[in-house]
């Protein structure tokens, strides 16, 4: 798993290009930037990345007086997904395994997370769209579809702006009655917040709730009351890209983890390698009707 050591580079990459990105001056880049490396100087090396880039996106929006600095990013990928989709809708229509198609295309959208690289071109896209139909999956999908039609309530946590369009094909292949998508509370570089998922037509599919926090994967001391009700209640949670990884594989909940492995630390911990397309389950599971979290909150 990613330690605190091995996300600081990243994290200063991102400090940099979000400053940019709102077009804070040299000054204020600065400014950023020192506090970021004083606040990391005295972090908390047990805690996982994703508790890390709260605080200095946190720290990011403030120095700047901007609430989101991906916004302009999240509403390109969102409208270029959306492009996309009606040509990944005939694809998964015309497939021999539908759901299969789905599960893959759900996780060529992961590669759309700025939090891995600051830069990402249409072409990359397109490249992670072929990838996924023709690489290996890396997971047993009829454990998924067996899970899927047993479960009264599924919980659907998403991640990046862009991607979740790319969710609308899988989420189409479930008992929508009985599914609740869960988005960030608030902005967190690209993670898909509440406008984003209703941009790309989420509400059109399924129920969407927020997990009241702004972390860039699932903090459960932080969430809401209303999100961890739901985490409770459900059945099975399927739960999208590295950071619901990091912060929730060792939950005692029935979870299947849908991912595509950007990073050689996650690749080691998954024994898989970079590209690799992931569909996990977790070994923590509890039994049925004995997955209910109780969460200490800070």
């Amino acid at each position: 798993m990613q330690t605190f050591l091995d996300c600081v580079p990243c994290l200063l990459r991102q400090t940099i290009e979000a400053c940019r990105m709102v077009g804070a001056t040299e000054s204020v880049q600065e400014r950023v930037l020192r506090q970021a490396l004083k606040d990391l100087s005295g972090a908390d090396f047990s805690q996982p990345p994703p508790r890390q880039a709260q605080a200095i996106h946190r720290l990011i929006r403030e120095l700047t007086g901007q609430r989101d600095p991906y916004q302009k990013v999240k509403e390109r990928f969102n409208d270029l997904a959306l492009g996309l989709l009606p040509e990944l809708e005939r694809i998964v229509a015309e497939a021999p395994q539908p759901m299969a198609a789905a599960v893959r295309l759900a996780i060529a959208g992961n590669v759309i997370d700025m939090g891995i690289t600051g830069t990402l071109e249409d072409s990359q896209v397109s490249e992670a769209i072929r990838h996924a139909l023709a690489y290996p999956l890396q997971g047993d999908l009829d454990q998924f579809i067996a899970a899927v039609a047993k479960s009264r309530r599924i919980l659907y946590l998403a991640d990046n702006a862009g991607e979740v369009v790319f969710d609308r094909l899988l989420l189409a292949q479930l008992p929508l009655e009985r599914v609740t998508v869960a988005v960030k509370g608030a902005p967190i570089i690209n993670d898909a917040t509440r406008e984003d998922a209703m941009a790309a037509g989420i509400d059109k599919l399924a129920a969407i709730i927020d997990n009241g926090t702004d972390a860039p994967g699932t903090l459960l001391s932080e969430c809401s009351d209303n999100f961890l009700r739901h985490f409770n209640e459900a059945d099975l949670i399927i739960a999208k890209g590295q950071g619901n990884y990091e912060t929730l594989n060792e939950a005692p909940k029935d979870i299947f983890f849908i991912l595509k492995i950007k990073c050689p630390v996650i690749a080691r911990d998954l024994g898989g390698a970079i590209g690799d397309l992931i569909l996990r389950r977790s070994s923590h599971r509890a039994p049925s009707g004995q997955g209910k979290i109780h969460v200490l909150k800070r």
